[in-house]
């Protein structure tokens, strides 16, 4: 894929920046931000935009309201924060089109900023529609998208404006998912180890299959790890699999032998005769090495794997990790993640977290600030690694082409 142009490349002086940025925050019924993580990112794409002199035009989304303007949803504590965080004001537009919308950016100084409301408050917004695309292109001469989370929905903010906008460039944020995300996981240093975990085989079919052409060693977690036992003809107990999905798992391993990939599954597993999720608790538990019985259900990778994956882990290059070992929002099932999440702080290597649980979990560490990059896209970072186009992504101005605001 050619590189996409950023705001390094366009001269903004003046120029109205329409930033999708991803603000979906979760908000206390008070109208707190419990998590800020989100906003944190988006802040150099918008500091360098005031410090260039663009009239800074910030859109979003927050939640599902079902394309009605239902103010459970509203963005106005975002602009608080934000403001907070910027250190400058940020006007907050009650709307996000319209002629109202359009006289107050009209009337925005340069380095100003100002954030619309929810655009998906419109039915236009995820249907892509023409017109609403239309009517957001209205606020901008720039369009920059540096919303990668959803990057991969091809909605009237994330890629229709573009067809109205003659400029379309990355911010700062999607650059570094793309260098990461594809440029590190294409060309990487070697030894490269893939850590796959979560719930589902078929959520991550795809991805397996593009990732054991890149890899050196692929370590299999999660539950996901039980349909792969079963391909392999051990018993699992009462572990969550999914049996439908038993020859795709196959076929990953003969794959991986074809490629001469180690593709490694746990070789002992921590495991529960009850799992209460709401409360939090498992009922016994036991370590399995080889079959577990029945009655059991595995919660963990076992110690024995959390030796062996962590030795993996230390002696890579390049660490690619896309979900949990296990249940890790119980702290009994949490070990095997969080000591993964430890190697991977540890070790040398340019560290990769592909967004969703993963994130989650390294937050939840307290290594968070020992690893190389955290995707902010769950299932973006998941299709992108999967090789698919992202439509967010596809709209953008292709390095080679020239545009009316190069400068």
């Amino acid at each position: 894929m050619s590189k996409v142009k950023t705001i390094r490349d366009v001269n903004l002086k003046g120029k109205r920046a329409f930033v999708r940025v991803d603000f979906n925050v979760p908000v206390d019924p008070d109208g707190k931000i419990t998590d800020d993580t989100r906003i944190q990112g988006a802040l150099p794409t918008i500091r360098h935009l005031v410090e260039q002199g663009a009239k800074v035009v910030l859109a979003s989304h927050l939640g599902r309201p079902k394309a009605t303007k239902n103010l459970e949803f509203t963005l106005k504590p975002v602009a608080e924060a934000l403001a907070k965080l910027l250190g400058q004001p940020v006007q907050f537009l009650p709307d996000c089109i319209g002629a109202e919308v359009e006289a107050a950016v009209a009337a925005m100084a340069p380095g100003s900023v100002v954030l619309l409301e929810n655009v998906r408050f419109y039915a236009g917004e995820e249907k892509n529609d023409p017109e609403f695309a239309k009517a957001l292109a209205k606020l901008a001469d720039v369009f920059v998208n540096d919303a990668f989370g959803t990057a991969h929905r091809a909605h009237a903010s994330t890629a229709g404006i573009a067809d109205f906008v003659p400029v379309s460039v990355a911010g700062f944020l999607i650059e570094k998912e793309l260098e990461y995300l594809g440029d590190k996981t294409a060309n990487p240093e070697k030894p490269f180890t893939v850590i796959l975990g979560g719930a589902k085989v078929s959520d991550k079919i795809t991805v397996i299959d593009t990732l054991l052409e890149k890899c050196d060693t692929m370590l299999i977690g999660g539950a996901m790890a039980y349909t792969f036992s079963l391909a392999k003809g051990s018993k699992i107990g009462s572990s969550l699999s999914e049996p439908d999905k038993v020859e795709t798992a196959r076929s990953a391993l003969a794959k991986a032998e074809k490629l001469g990939v180690k593709l490694v599954l746990p070789i002992d597993h921590l495991a529960s005769d009850k799992i209460d999720f709401a409360g939090k608790a498992l009922g016994a538990t036991k370590v399995f090495e080889g079959d577990l019985e029945d009655g059991w259900s595995g919660v963990d990778i076992g110690p024995k794997s959390v030796e062996l994956y962590s030795k993996i882990v230390r002696e890579s290059k390049t660490v690619l990790w896309n979900g949990p070992m296990g249940i890790f929002e119980i702290k009994d099932a949490s070990k095997g993640t969080f000591a993964v999440a430890k190697a991977i702080a540890d070790s040398d290597a340019i560290s990769i977290i592909g967004g969703g649980d993963s994130v989650k979990a390294v937050k939840k560490s307290g290594y968070s600030d020992k690893v190389s990059f955290m995707s902010t896209g769950g299932g973006a970072s998941l299709e992108f690694l999967e090789g698919k186009v992202l439509p967010g992504v596809d709209v953008l101005d292709k390095e080679g082409g020239c545009c009316c605001c190069c400068g």
